[in-house]
């Protein structure tokens, strides 16, 4: 095989092995977390994100950081090496599953296209709202408010729902749809459906998924309403009205968000109700900054050595395997 050809075999191979690996990792810490019955101490939507993300992101990461410079450096350009039918079947399998991969993601922002269109057959902007993003008001089946769209956002609002909730309270709805906006949620939806890993489709993950989701709602909901008390008590009004105007649906993963796409409306609506949230959770900035200063330096004296390490890995698997 040619130095390219069998450098990117190489490389598909250690991006499989990776990424069996993590998401080994990821079941077991998702699995730890979901056991958890303290709701005061949920973690962030970041974090559930950061996991259920982190296999695939991890092993790329991994191929593109420490392979791929260990390759370049140590392995002769003129040796020539024999075909690999195990190395070979792993990068087809790794072919396969970022085709499918892909191909989820398409499907999904197909969907949300071909509805939005059907949508704007019959919109007309909603008129006296003064709002970053374009909002429509929509005349549908049952009621309705959803941020569609990653570059171009739009909000749709039905008529129904514009009937049932009063000025203040509509302006807290779409708030909190532009909080999921300025947090990219479409954007991560997208990603949680075209991540190529070996979690998805498991019960961890829908778990991880379900807890991403309603941990996104909360966030929007303490983003949209900045901590204001007349917009919390305005958002749980709301949330009230369409909880009985509607069943709640479960947690959305195409690239569109709703008002009441994930978590339980009555723990969202008490949560409103309490204190504002606090911003004191999380590490200090004093202790983040020494912890990637820890990082940065345990990976600066040890990234030579690790590449030399991953070379002489992959010297024993070519060897080791038909």
């Amino acid at each position: 095989m040619t130095y390219l050809a069998h450098g990117i075999t190489l490389a598909l191979a250690w991006f499989l092995a990776a990424t069996a690996t993590c998401s080994v990792a990821a079941a077991v810490v998702g699995r730890s977390l979901l056991a958890r019955r303290s709701r005061a101490a949920a973690p962030d939507p970041e974090v559930w994100f950061a996991l259920r993300l982190g296999p695939s992101i991890a092993a790329f990461a991994f191929v593109a950081a420490v392979f791929v410079p260990s390759y370049w450096l140590f392995e002769p350009r003129n040796s020539v090496e024999r075909f690999d039918v195990t190395l070979s079947a792993c990068a087809l399998v790794v072919v396969a599953m970022v085709a499918l991969a892909g191909g989820r993601g398409l499907l999904a922002a197909r969907a949300v296209r071909r509805r939005t269109r059907v949508w704007l057959q019959t919109a007309t902007r909603l008129p006296g709202l003064a709002s970053a993003v374009p909002t429509f008001l929509v005349h549908t089946p049952s009621p309705l408010m959803a941020l569609v769209g990653i570059a171009r956002p739009k909000v749709f609002v039905s008529a129904q729902l514009v009937a049932a909730l009063t000025p203040d309270e509509l302006s807290a709805t779409i708030a909190h749809e532009l909080a999921h906006w300025r947090a990219a949620d479409n954007l991560k939806r997208l990603a949680i459906r075209m991540a190529p890993d070996f979690l998805g489709g498991t019960s961890v993950a829908r778990g991880i998924e379900r807890r991403w989701a309603s941990a996104a709602e909360r966030a929007a909901d303490d983003r949209g309403t900045r901590g204001d008390v007349a917009l919390r008590c305005a958002l749980a009004a709301a949330l009230v009205k369409v909880a009985r105007l509607m069943p709640q649906p479960g947690p959305q993963f195409e690239p569109m968000s709703t008002l009441v796409g994930g978590g339980d409306l009555t723990l969202r609506i008490e949560r409103l109700l309490d204190e504002p949230p606090s911003d004191s959770h999380g590490m200090s900035r004093p202790r983040l900054l020494g912890a990637t200063a820890v990082v940065l330096a345990v990976t600066f004296v040890s990234y030579g050595p690790l590449l030399r390490a991953i070379h002489d890995a992959t010297e024993l698997l070519v060897n080791g395997l038909p």
